[in-house]
């Protein structure tokens, strides 16, 4: 073998070992990192005294650490929301953390006050009742197809939170997840007068949101698609499937806006793809 072709061999491994490293620590960081996305939400429902009323929207943790939750926790007193907007999953259900999430929580409600609605991950959970007391002791509020206002200057919002149709599978509801959270959000107390906010953690049931007339709606569920191509977007997501539309980002129809959360952690699918963890920030304007 002459001295040029060894040179060539070893050049094109070294090259195929670059690309491979790179894409390693590309996937590697990609996991790993925290990025936060800030969004304005106008509205011309919004009260006066709301003008500049930020939401820190945490969805999809499934214990996750983030070294304890410290990176996370430092981003939230960095943003100095008003109120922070737990989407569901905080838990994972195929390996349960109740710890990692009591601790997350304890530390986040000292940040500002922290809203909770449950994802199908609580939803399938059994020890979910014992779960939720804890974190209610701790000040959480906790919408379980219920409601609750915020006042300022003597103006308020409503903070609506749907449950999720895992926990209700098998009973009186059926079985059909689109089905049950039709009858759900059916059932629920909605008023439209002023400005409301739906914690839900399903974004693929938008339409049924827009039809009801929320003002804002906040979800995850998605993951962010998990995997996420150049160009092409979302490969998959549960409730939606392959190349969905609802997986992150600002989604507007009619007077309705729905913000999607990529999520924090993982689950049964431990790895992303060009979809770094996100806490999003929101800000609303008049």
């Amino acid at each position: 073998m002459s001295k040029r072709v060894k040179i060539i061999i070893i050049s094109a491994f070294l090259a195929v070992l670059f690309l491979f490293l790179s894409a390693v620590l590309f996937v590697f960081s990609g996991n790993i990192g925290l990025h936060v996305s800030k969004f304005t939400i106008k509205s011309g429902n919004l009260p006066e005294q709301f003008d500049g009323f930020k939401i820190a929207q945490v969805s999809d943790f499934h214990n996750e650490e983030f070294g304890s939750s410290k990176k996370l926790l430092d981003k939230l007193r960095s943003a100095e929301p008003d109120i922070i907007a737990i989407t569901g999953d905080l838990l994972d259900s195929y390996e349960v953390n109740y710890d990692v999430a009591l601790h997350f929580i304890s530390e986040a409600q000292k940040i500002a006050p922290c809203y909770f609605v449950m994802g199908n991950h609580e939803g399938r959970l059994d020890g979910y009742e014992s779960f939720k007391k804890q974190i209610i002791d701790l000040g959480v509020i906790v919408l379980e197809n219920t409601s609750c206002t915020i006042e300022r200057g003597g103006e308020k919002i409503t903070v609506y939170g749907l449950l999720d149709p895992e926990s209700l599978k098998g009973e009186e509801y059926g079985y059909g997840e689109m089905g049950i959270l039709e009858k759900l959000l059916k059932e629920m107390n909605f008023k439209d007068e002023g400005y409301s906010i739906l914690l839900s953690h399903r974004p693929e049931c938008f339409e049924y949101y827009v039809d009801y007339g929320y003002d804002l709606v906040l979800a995850g569920h998605a993951h962010g698609g998990q995997f996420r191509l150049p160009i092409i977007g979302a490969v998959y997501a549960p409730g939606q499937g392959f190349f969905p539309k609802y997986t992150a980002g600002v989604h507007t129809e009619k007077d309705t806006t729905m913000v999607v959360s990529r999520g924090l952690g993982n689950s049964s699918i431990p790895l992303r793809f060009n979809n770094t963890p996100e806490l999003v920030l929101i800000t609303l304007e008049k």
